[in-house]
């Protein structure tokens, strides 16, 4: 853990000074890396399937499973983040004070952003390519019932980042699932500028009790 925090921290200047061209091709790629593992991501998204059969229910079971078309909406999903406007720059408030000093408040990255989701294997790819775009770094942390899936994801991800020269460490998956590793996150102080729970009211109670970083 501490190895890919170290890594990602490290990242976090890379990606913040990423421009809105470069951010969009980057998106572009990770998406056409997508459809092109997409043989690898199925055979690791069966494993996670007869993994989990008996062990959750079956709308848990459709949520698990990716097919063809699946992966297909995931990468179109990366495609239309790369359409959306480039929110770094933006100017939040602009105010010129009595005595003529102009005052503006404008969006930046966060840097190195944590999210603990559950077991969905299209929420990988939404939000990597959500903190991409926006320049930040982002540190997986998903549900064990996905794993495979998730990490057969971010290979593909990563793999496109890495074929035009930017650091895949911009993208990064937790690889323990214990609820050890989820603590760890919320207490990782000095690495996570901040900690997104995607998940129901117990997680982010957890989060809101055991946290020290920015949630």
């Amino acid at each position: 853990m501490k190895t890919m925090l170290e890594a990602a921290k490290a990242a976090k200047t890379e990606i913040t000074r990423l421009t809105t061209e470069q951010k969009n091709t980057a998106l572009n790629a990770m998406a056409d890396a997508l459809i092109a593992n997409e043989d690898k991501i199925l055979a690791a998204n069966a494993l996670d399937l007869e993994a989990a059969k008996g062990t959750v229910s079956d709308v848990m079971l459709d949520r698990l499973q990716l097919t063809s078309a699946r992966i297909a909406g995931m990468a179109q999903g990366i495609r239309e983040v790369a359409e959306l406007p480039d929110p770094v720059g933006h100017v939040l408030d602009n105010y010129t004070r009595a005595d003529g000093l102009n005052i503006q408040k404008t969006a930046v990255p966060m840097g190195v952003i944590a999210i603990i989701y559950e077991s969905r294997p299209n929420v990988t790819s939404d939000a990597a390519a959500l903190a991409l775009k926006s320049g930040n770094v982002c540190v997986l942390r998903g549900g064990k019932e996905a794993f495979r899936s998730a990490n057969a994801i971010v290979n593909a991800l990563r793999a496109g980042l890495r074929s035009l020269g930017i650091t895949e460490h911009a993208v990064n998956l937790v690889q323990d699932t214990s609820r050890a590793s989820a603590t760890a996150l919320m207490t990782a102080n000095g690495y996570i500028d901040l900690l997104i729970p995607r998940g129901g009211a117990g997680l982010i109670n957890t989060c809101v009790r055991t946290a020290t970083v920015n949630v």
